[in-house]
């Protein structure tokens, strides 16, 4: 079973149920992963997540519940701690592969860790980046067999 790291945007969906299908798909994506062992998370993107749930007018989440969801996850799935080999890799990506700061160094901690596959939202489906390849599982057409 080849390991999958989860970028923010799946678990942001996730507590969006507005949203309806890309909800249903994160949902669903999330279940799968967690049944499988297979997916992973990273310290930045359990960082981001609170971010993006609280702020605004009309936040998807308090501070409590983005918190009490945070201690879920990581207690359910593994978080990959982000390294100064992780931010050195992450600049090295963004000036090799024009990749935002942020997103680079979602690139960096999958590719140092030897994880082959990011699940976003955010980059073009099934680009690889030096072996690590994104796919977004929000499609309607997404297979999450291959991750059993």
């Amino acid at each position: 079973m080849a390991e999958v790291l989860i970028d923010t945007n799946i678990l942001v969906y996730a507590h969006q149920p507005a949203e309806n299908a890309k909800y249903t798909a994160a949902v669903r994506t999330l279940e799968h992963l967690l049944e499988s062992g297979s997916g992973r998370l990273s310290a930045q993107i359990l960082g981001e997540f609170v971010s993006a749930t609280t702020r605004g007018r009309n936040p998807i989440l308090t501070i409590k519940e983005a918190l009490d969801q945070v201690t879920r996850l990581a207690e359910a799935i593994p978080v990959l701690d982000t390294t100064h080999l992780i931010v050195l890799e992450a600049g090295r990506g963004a000036l090799r592969h024009g990749m935002s700061y942020y997103d680079a160094q979602i690139w960096a901690t999958a590719r140092l860790n030897q994880i082959p596959t990011i699940f976003t939202e955010d980059f073009e489906h099934a680009r690889r980046v030096e072996g690590v390849q994104f796919l977004n599982p929000l499609l309607p057409t997404f297979d999450l067999a291959p991750w059993s």
